[in-house]
This record gives structure tokens, C-alpha cells and sequence, in this order.
């Protein structure tokens, strides 16, 4: 068991040194970091000793290795337009997604779970069919129109939650969190449906086709033939098997919710690390941009090595597996 987790561990690793190349090359072909900072008026003496206190006239892979071991302690250099610490500006907008992402991703997870084993077990009712035809409308519709669609109905007519921002937040020391007032709550409304709605229907069918693959399976008949209670065949026997494959997607969707909560953060101006990507996007800040890069790399890989080691908790033929190796 200990090796399979320092193998994943290891791959992580890779990822990661992948993705700081990546950044790292960032800082080399879009634009130059001396003129970023200083502008088109500074001196050629001027430029000189920012380029010789950045380091930038050392060998590349010096240059890299120090990338790396900065990054590895946080420290993602200064932003070009804001004039911070960029480890400072993702601090101060950290809070806000992991909120919108982690109750978006419950959000899915609970709902969509839910609908699926419905649609599954009542497969031939009208309320299951409703519920697969609708799913079809979270597939097809684009997060933005979701977002507007839900403005336009909650904020213009209704007008029963706010269109944009983040409301009222609590700050429990660097940390905050709109889970404690009103107008925090209701800010939260909108986005979480928004950005949960693709994600909730890509679960719900997922769960609904693999439970009714299991339910076919030869050990639910023998179930069956054992006398055992249908709701027990249901929920215990055929739900557990049908998690292992459903328990691996929705942990990289959750990956994928905070890395494209961008589409979502823009439309209701979120405070969080996706409108200031795209902040940084349109001014070509570099550090931001690298940062926010490696940011949803680790996301990546930390879910990943978390759905590894549930999925092996849950398939007792796999630990037997990692056990052995």
C-alpha cells in the first residue's frame, strides 16, 4: 500500500515539474518581465540591474531550478500590474472559489447521485424520464447562458438574489466565507447552481447506466434468488458497486470545477482566482498567470491521489493489488 502511494506521489511530481515548465516558459516568451516592470521609460542602466537582481542573465536551467524551489515555498515573484506578492493575491481570493467550488461539487455530488439511482430504478416513469430529458439541457446549454438564463429569472424579475458579487463575508483570520450572513448566502445561490449544473447531469447519467449495468449482474440475481429485500439489493448491494466508477469521475470533476469556475466567476464577477486570471490574462501579468497555472495543476493532481486512494478503499480487489506490490 505504501508503495502504490509514493508511486502516485512520484507521478504527481512529474505533473508538477511539467506544468512549473510550463510556467516557467511563460515568463520567456510572453513579453519581458524587466519592461513589464519598469516600462517602456526606464534607463538601459535601470533595466540592466533588474535583469541582474532577477537572475535572468543565468543559465536557463538555473533559472528553472530557482522557479521551482520558489514556487515550492509559495513565492510566485510580483505582480506586474498590481505591484504584490502574487502569493498575497491568491490568499486574498483563495477563500471565495474553494467555497463556490466545493459547494458547487456537494451540490452535484448529492443531487446528481440521487437523481441517477432514481432515474435507474424507476427507470419506465414518467418523472425518470423527465428527469433524463432535462439532463440533456445541462449537457447541451454552455455555463454562461446557465448563468445568465438563472440572472435573468432570480435577479431581473424575481428579484429575489443578487446578480453579481459576493455579498457579506465573515473573516475567521486570513480566511472568509459568506456561509454566515444573509446576503452571503443569497450571493451564493446562482453560482453554485451555474457552475454545478453540467457536473450534476454527468453524474446522474453516469449513475443511472452503471446501476443498471450492475443490476444486471449475475450476484443481484443470486440476490434476488436469496429472498433478499429489493431496497436492500438496491442501496447496498447495487449502489456500492456502482460508486467505484462514479467515485473516480466526480473527484476529477471536482479538479475541473475550481480550474473552469473562470466562465462562472466572470459572469456574476466572483471574487475569486478565476476573475483574476483573467484579469491577469488581459494585462499579460505573467506571475499570475503561472501561478494560477501551477495552482490548478496541484488541484489536479491532490484530487487525483485522493480518488486513487478512495477508489482503492472501495475495490477490495485493488487493495488486495496495492497490498501485493
Amino acid at each position: 500500500m505504501l508503495a502504490y502511494i509514493l508511486r502516485s506521489l512520484m507521478q504527481g511530481l512529474v505533473v508538477m515539474l511539467a506544468v512549473a515548465f510550463i510556467a516557467f516558459s511563460m515568463f520567456r516568451f510572453v513579453g519581458d518581465p524587466v519592461v513589464n516592470m519598469l516600462g517602456q521609460e526606464a534607463t538601459l542602466q535601470d533595466r540592466a540591474e533588474l535583469t541582474q537582481r532577477l537572475g535572468l542573465n543565468d543559465p536557463v536551467p538555473l533559472q528553472f531550478a530557482r522557479f521551482v524551489a520558489d514556487a515550492a515555498t509559495g513565492d510566485f515573484g510580483i505582480s506586474y500590474r498590481q505591484g504584490r506578492k502574487v502569493s498575497a493575491l491568491i490568499m486574498e481570493r483563495l477563500p471565495a472559489t474553494v467555497e463556490l467550488a466545493l459547494l458547487s461539487a456537494i451540490f452535484a455530488f448529492v443531487v446528481g447521485i440521487a437523481l441517477g439511482v432514481y432515474a435507474a430504478i424507476r427507470r419506465d416513469g414518467w418523472i425518470a424520464n423527465l428527469v433524463m430529458s432535462l439532463s440533456l439541457i445541462g449537457v447541451s446549454l454552455p455555463t454562461f447562458l446557465i448563468g445568465i438564463g438563472l440572472i435573468y429569472i432570480f435577479a431581473v424579475e424575481l428579484r429575489w438574489l443578487p446578480s453579481f458579487g459576493r455579498g457579506d463575508v465573515t473573516h475567521i483570520g486570513w480566511w472568509s466565507t459568506g456561509l454566515f450572513t444573509v446576503s452571503g448566502l443569497k450571493s451564493l445561490v446562482m453560482p453554485v447552481l451555474t457552475l454545478g449544473f453540467l457536473q450534476l447531469t454527468l453524474i446522474m447519467r453516469l449513475v443511472r447506466s452503471e446501476m443498471l449495468e450492475v443490476m444486471r449482474a449475475d450476484f443481484i440475481r443470486f440476490a434476488r434468488a436469496r429472498g433478499i429485500p429489493e431496497r436492500r439489493i438496491e442501496f447496498r448491494h447495487a449502489l456500492r458497486n456502482t460508486m467505484i466508477p462514479v467515485i473516480t469521475i466526480a473527484g476529477l470533476q471536482l479538479g475541473g470545477v475550481i480550474a473552469f469556475a473562470i466562465v462562472t466567476e466572470t459572469v456574476f464577477q466572483w471574487p475569486g482566482l478565476g476573475a483574476l486570471f483573467v484579469n491577469a490574462v488581459q494585462f499579460v501579468d505573467v506571475p499570475v498567470m503561472s501561478a494560477y497555472l501551477l495552482f490548478v495543476a496541484f488541484v489536479f493532481v491532490l484530487t487525483s491521489l485522493i480518488v486513487d486512494l478512495v477508489y482503492v478503499a472501495l475495490d477490495p480487489r485493488l487493495r488486495v493489488q496495492a497490498m501485493a506490490k
